[in-house]
C-alpha cells in the first residue's frame, strides 16, 4: 500500500468539502448572520490543507483493493476533521470533540446533535449541517470517482468500499457512469421534494435543508423539535414517502426513471416494505387501544401517522421525529426497537445491517429448520430464483455478528463512563445503527450535548464504523493490510 497515494486523493477529497463549505459561506453572507467570516476561513484552511496532501504524489494506475479501503476510511476521518472547523471558527462551538462528533454524525448521515438550542443557529451553520448530511448521504468519494477517471485514476475499488450494502451493483459498465447516474437520481429527488415542501407551505430554506437529510436519511433539522415543529400532515406525509424512498435501492430508482420498473419483483423491496407496513400498523393499534390518543383529542389517523412516521423514519435510519415516542406504551416502543437492528435496503442511503442481509438470515434459518427435519433433502438458500453462495452467506453472518458486538462494546463502555443502562443501550444501537435519536437520555426530544469528550469520542468512533460498515475500517487494523507488495518495476 502506498501513503502518499492514499493522502493524495484523500487531499483531493478535502478540496470538495472546502468548495462545499463556501457554499454554506455563500447561504451565511445571503442572511448576514455574522458567521459567513468563520465558515469561509474554515473553508480556506480546509483548501490549503487539501491541495498540498494532493500534491505530495503525482497519483499514476488503478488502485488496489487495499488503497481502496484506506482512502474511504481515512478520507471519513479527515473530513469529519475538517467538516469541524465552520462550527469552531464561527464559535458555536468551543469543545473540539464536540465539534468532530457533529461533524461525524452530518456526514455519516446519523443525525445525533449536540445543539440544545437548533434554532438559535446562524443560517449558515444549520445549512452546513445539512449539507454534510446530503453529501455523505451518497458518499463523497461516489461523487469524487466520476472526476478521478480524468486524473488517470481508476475508481472501482473505492466504489466497493463505500457502497452501502452486501452486494452493490454497476448499473453501467464504467464505474464514472454509474456515480454520475446515482448523483443524478439522488439530486432529482432532492428537488422534487423541496418543491413539494414549498407547496405545502415551508419556507425555502426549511425546505432545502430538511430535504437534503431526509434523502441522505440523516434527520438534522431546523428546528428542536424536529418534523413535530410542522404541524401539518401534508408536510408529515412528503417526508413519510421520501424517507421511504431514501431506504430503497436507489439502483431500483434508477431502473424506474429509464422504464424498467421491476421493483415489484426484487424481494428485498417486498420484504423492506411489508416489515415497515407490519410494524406501523402494529404500532397504531397498540397506541391507539392505550387510549393515548383519544385522551390526547386526536383520532385513529394521527395514530396511524406517527406510526407509520416513526417506523419508516427508524427502519431507514432517518431520525426525524413527529412524536415523543418515548411517551408510547412499552410495546411501541418495542417494535421501534426492533426496527434498529434492521436499516435501508442495500444500495441505499440508510444505515444498519441492512433489510437483505436480514433477509438472508431469515432464509438461511428456516433453511438450517428444514434440513432437520430433512436430513438427506439438498435445499439452497434463494433470494428471488436466485441461489446464494455458502460464502455470501457466511459473510453475512460474520458482519451481523460483529455488528452486534460492536453494538454491545459500544454500550458496555458507555455504561462502564457512568451512563445508565438504557441510555447506553440506546446511544450504541443509535450511533452503530447510525439512525440518531435513541432511548433513555438521548430519546426523541433529547441530544448528545450533555455527555462527557469521552463518551463523544467513542460514539463518533461508533459512527464511522456503523457508516464504513466495520470491515472498510477493521481491514486497517490487519497486519496483511500495511504490508508492502514486492514490485519489478
Amino acid at each position: 500500500m502506498s501513503l502518499r497515494r492514499v493522502a493524495a486523493v484523500v487531499g483531493l477529497l478535502q478540496v470538495f468539502v472546502a468548495l462545499s463549505m463556501a457554499c454554506a459561506g455563500l447561504v451565511a453572507l445571503y442572511y448576514g448572520d455574522g458567521d459567513a467570516r468563520g465558515i469561509f476561513l474554515a473553508a480556506l484552511v480546509t483548501a490549503a490543507a487539501g491541495s498540498v496532501l494532493y500534491r505530495v504524489v503525482r497519483i499514476k494506475g488503478e488502485l488496489t483493493a487495499r488503497e481502496g479501503f484506506a482512502i474511504v476510511t481515512f478520507a471519513w476521518l479527515a473530513t469529519a476533521h475538517f467538516g469541524a472547523l465552520p462550527y469552531l471558527l464561527t464559535g458555536v462551538l468551543t469543545h473540539p470533540v464536540q465539534a468532530i462528533f457533529e461533524s461525524m454524525s452530518g456526514f455519516t448521515t446519523t443525525g445525533a446533535t449536540v445543539f440544545t438550542g437548533i434554532e438559535s443557529l446562524p443560517h449558515g451553520i444549520l445549512f452546513w449541517r445539512s449539507l454534510t448530511h446530503w453529501l455523505g448521504g451518497m458518499g463523497i468519494i461516489v461523487l469524487v470517482i466520476a472526476v478521478l477517471p480524468y486524473l488517470g485514476v481508476g475508481g472501482m475499488q473505492l466504489f466497493r468500499a463505500e457502497v452501502p450494502g452486501p452486494t452493490p451493483e454497476r448499473l453501467q459498465p464504467r464505474i464514472t457512469q454509474t456515480a454520475k447516474l446515482l448523483w443524478f437520481v439522488y439530486v432529482g429527488l432532492t428537488a422534487a421534494q423541496t418543491v413539494l415542501y414549498v407547496a405545502g407551505g415551508m419556507g425555502l430554506f426549511d425546505a432545502v435543508n430538511h430535504s437534503f437529510a431526509t434523502l441522505a436519511t440523516g434527520g438534522f433539522s431546523t428546528r428542536n423539535a424536529s418534523l413535530a415543529a410542522f404541524d401539518s400532515r401534508y408536510i408529515h406525509y412528503v417526508t413519510i414517502v421520501f424517507m421511504y424512498l431514501a431506504g430503497v435501492n436507489f439502483t431500483l430508482h434508477y431502473r424506474a426513471v429509464t422504464g424498467r420498473v421491476d421493483i415489484l419483483r426484487d424481494q428485498e423491496w417486498r420484504f423492506f416494505t411489508a416489515l415497515i407496513l407490519a410494524a406501523s400498523v402494529l404500532i397504531a393499534t397498540v397506541n391507539f387501544a392505550s387510549g393515548a390518543y383519544a385522551a390526547a383529542g386526536t383520532g385513529p389517523e394521527a395514530a396511524v401517522r406517527d406510526a407509520l412516521f416513526q417506523a419508516v423514519s427508524i427502519t431507514t435510519t432517518t431520525g426525524f421525529v413527529s412524536a415523543d415516542y418515548e411517551l408510547w406504551v412499552p410495546g411501541a416502543q418495542a417494535i421501534l426497537l426492533a426496527l434498529f437492528f434492521v436499516g435501508g435496503m442495500a444500495g441505499s442511503t440508510g444505515g444498519g445491517i441492512k433489510a437483505l442481509r436480514v433477509l438472508l438470515l431469515l432464509k438461511a434459518t428456516a433453511i438450517e429448520i428444514r434440513k432437520h427435519l430433512h436430513p438427506k433433502a439438498v435445499l439452497l438458500t434463494r433470494v428471488g430464483s436466485t441461489p446464494v453462495r455458502e460464502d455470501v452467506l457466511a459473510n453475512v453472518i460474520g458482519f451481523v455478528v460483529l455488528y452486534l458486538i460492536l453494538c454491545l462494546a459500544g454500550a458496555l463502555v458507555l455504561a462502564i463512563l457512568g451512563m445508565d443502562l438504557m441510555t447506553s443501550i440506546g446511544a450504541s444501537l443509535a450511533t452503530v445503527g447510525n439512525v440518531g435519536p435513541g432511548f433513555g437520555s438521548v430519546g426523541a426530544v433529547d441530544n448528545y450535548g450533555w455527555m462527557s469528550g469521552p463518551a463523544l469520542a467513542v460514539l463518533t468512533f461508533l459512527m464511522l464504523v456503523g457508516r464504513l460498515e466495520i470491515y472498510t475500517v477493521l481491514l486497517l487494523f490487519h497486519r496483511e493490510t500495511w504490508k508492502r507488495r514486492r514490485s519489478f518495476h
